[in-house]
């Protein structure tokens, strides 16, 4: 049985990033969600390999877009009583908690993280 309705505001975890958003859709096994803002930006490299740097690929992860649609599985979504901040706001706030995070931490992942973010950082706040 579903937890939640579409039209429910709801905080979910997708990848290692948070995120408040609006259910639009029920599916057998996800709910769709249109994301509204973001909570947690997401960790850099291989989801695989967790704060290692000696990997084939050191992805540069994004934080899901403004009312990007996203399926995520049932267990993965929380209930969510707040208002949902703006988006370019929550993306900036969640972006300096990780480089504040990362600035503590000396490892070669660290370092490599903060250069994604900061090429991030540019892309997302580039003037139009």
């Amino acid at each position: 049985m579903n937890e939640f309705q579409i039209g429910d505001d709801v905080k979910v975890f997708y990848k290692t990033g948070a995120y408040t958003g609006v259910i639009t859709d029920i599916k057998p096994a996800h709910y769709l969600v249109r994301v509204q803002s973001v909570d947690k930006h997401p960790d850099q490299g291989d989801l695989h390999n967790p704060k290692r740097v000696d990997v084939p690929l050191f992805h540069e992860r994004r934080a899901l877009a403004f009312r990007e649609q996203v399926n995520i599985p049932f267990q993965m979504v929380k209930k969510f009583d707040g208002s949902h901040s703006d988006y370019e706001e929550s993306l900036r706030t969640a972006i300096e908690k990780l480089k504040t995070r990362l600035k503590e931490d000396d490892s070669l992942w660290a370092k490599k993280s903060l250069e994604n973010l900061s090429t991030l950082a540019e892309e997302y706040f580039q003037t139009k």
